[in-house]
């Protein structure tokens, strides 16, 4: 198979494929920082740092069947391992995201968490440096935040969140794949170590901000307890990510606004 540099993401080596067993011509994927490629039934993308591709590896592995949602699976290569050149590579599910379904996700995410929760925090996610990992300190005050007044405000009602932390789901509202028939699909996992109603406020904070969901629902609290202050650190997270990213503009500050005034103005 031959190589072109100046053609953008490149796929898999045949060696690569070959250990996975995957078959075909490598298809890119949309999503998957564009860095996504399906072969026949299986699916390959740039493995995290080890640490992390093992860890999630083998916990998805080990996941029993549910009704209520599944998960693709992770692949070994031909010498038993998760990692190939660089490669790793999961069983292709299929499927759609749909922001729109916002209580569907948080159902799905909040299963998913149920039965992950009983793994003790990974030594990968407290030395994780990059400004996703950042901005999840700067939420929950482990970091300098940005200068930036809505973040100012948010922090400001800042108060303890009394509830227990576990590894999460940090972005689930365009990671929940949907399919007639089954369960839906939960995809790229991205792991921290924070109290589970965390990623609910994060799935919602972004459905309201980029996808049209009314903000007056923002209330609405799936009886996760400490609900509000979840949701101001899930609006924190995603600011202070986009300043970190040096990506933050007039545009942001303009959407974001209206959702930071209503969650301040939630009840205490």
């Amino acid at each position: 198979m031959s190589r072109d540099v100046t053609a953008g993401p490149q796929p898999p080596s045949d060696d690569v494929l070959a250990a996975f067993g995957a078959s075909g011509t490598p298809v890119l994927l949309p999503g998957g920082r564009g860095l996504t490629w399906r072969a026949g039934d299986v699916v390959l993308r740039p493995a995290e740092p080890s640490e992390e591709t093992e860890w999630k590896s083998s916990v998805l592995a080990a996941l029993a069947e549910s009704d209520e949602f599944t998960v693709p699976r992770p692949l070994r290569d031909d010498r038993g391992r998760w990692m190939r050149g660089g490669w790793e590579a999961l069983a292709w599910v299929p499927g759609g995201a749909d922001p729109t379904r916002v209580e569907d996700v948080v159902r799905a995410g909040l299963a998913f968490q149920r039965a992950v929760a009983a793994h003790p925090e990974p030594p990968f996610i407290a030395e994780t440096d990059h400004a996703w990992a950042r901005a999840d300190r700067v939420a929950w005050g482990e970091e300098p935040a940005p200068d930036d007044p809505l973040i100012a405000a948010l922090t400001a009602e800042f108060r303890p969140v009394d509830a227990p932390s576990q590894v999460i789901h940090a972005d689930l509202l365009g990671n929940v794949l949907f399919v007639e028939g089954g369960p839906p699909a939960v995809i790229d996992w991205a792991p921290y170590w924070r109290p589970a109603g965390l990623a609910a406020a994060i799935a919602v904070a972004d459905a309201v901000c980029w996808h049209g969901y009314p903000v007056e629902r923002l209330g609405e609290d799936y009886d996760i307890p400490s609900w509000r202050q979840l949701l101001l650190r899930a609006l924190v997270f995603r600011m202070a990510t986009l300043h970190l990213l040096g990506v933050w503009d007039d545009e942001h500050t303009r959407r974001h606004a209206p959702v930071v005034h209503a969650v301040i103005a939630l009840a205490r």
